[in-house]
């Protein structure tokens, strides 16, 4: 069971230095905003903690097991999609910082779904036209779950139903479990200080399956040093 995700977990440690080092600053740009850039750069960092919380904090087996999902690679995706989705809609409410740490994630992102493409041996055209046809359906879905997130669970439901499930969903159960699974996430993200998510990009996710349902508990301010690490 889930051996898929196990593979490419253990992979992920080869991943994240490559991201740590992307979209370098040139010695011209360090010289004329070094101040600015130094806040920029401590957001990509937090930008890559909070993206990579996405990929190893996330339980997919359980997601696999409840919500009665193949372990493929496009499981893996969809489930990840939510989740850096629900991250996008915290950030962007942190004004001009929070949409800028939304662009890096989505970049972060890009670049592990190619790297766990290739680790998977992917015929690197193939990958090419799979990673244009997951773009698109990948903008599709945000559209998608920020009209469901707006409305009622029944629109948020059909949001699931569409893009997660794939329109294959037949258990209502299933949709109500993940509809409830969002809505108290979303509510523990936005119980999260947004300064401390800027500066440490640190975000621990609920159970799909609350041992205690009626607790959303708030969760512990991170820990960081002067630097924002």
């Amino acid at each position: 069971m889930a051996l898929l995700v196990r593979v490419l977990r253990n992979r992920i440690s080869q991943w994240v230095p490559v991201c740590s080092l992307l979209v370098p600053v040139s010695s011209t740009q360090a010289q004329w905003g070094r101040a600015l850039s130094g806040t920029f750069q401590k957001i990509k960092i937090a930008a890559l903690r909070m993206y990579t919380s996405c990929v190893e904090k996330t339980d997919f087996e359980e997601f696999f097991l409840r919500c009665q999902m193949p372990d493929t690679f496009n499981s893996w995706f969809l489930i990840t999609l939510l989740h850096v989705w629900m991250c996008l809609v915290r950030m962007k409410q942190e004004g001009r910082s929070g949409k800028y740490m939304c662009r890096i994630i989505v970049h972060f992102m890009w670049e592990d779904v190619e790297q766990r493409g290739r680790v998977m041996g992917v015929n690197s055209y193939i990958l090419k036209k799979n990673m244009i046809l997951m773009t698109n359906n990948f903008y599709a879905a945000i559209l998608g779950y920020d009209e469901g997130i707006l409305s009622d669970d029944h629109g948020l439901a059909a949001a699931l139903w569409r893009t997660f499930f794939n329109q294959k969903c037949e258990d209502p159960r299933q949709l109500e479990l993940l509809v409830e699974y969002v809505r108290k996430q979303m509510q523990y993200l936005d119980s999260m200080n947004g300064e401390d998510l800027l500066l440490t990009g640190e975000v621990s996710w609920r159970p799909l399956v609350e041992k205690n349902p009626q607790s959303v508990l708030k969760p512990h301010s991170p820990t960081y040093n002067d630097e924002g690490l």
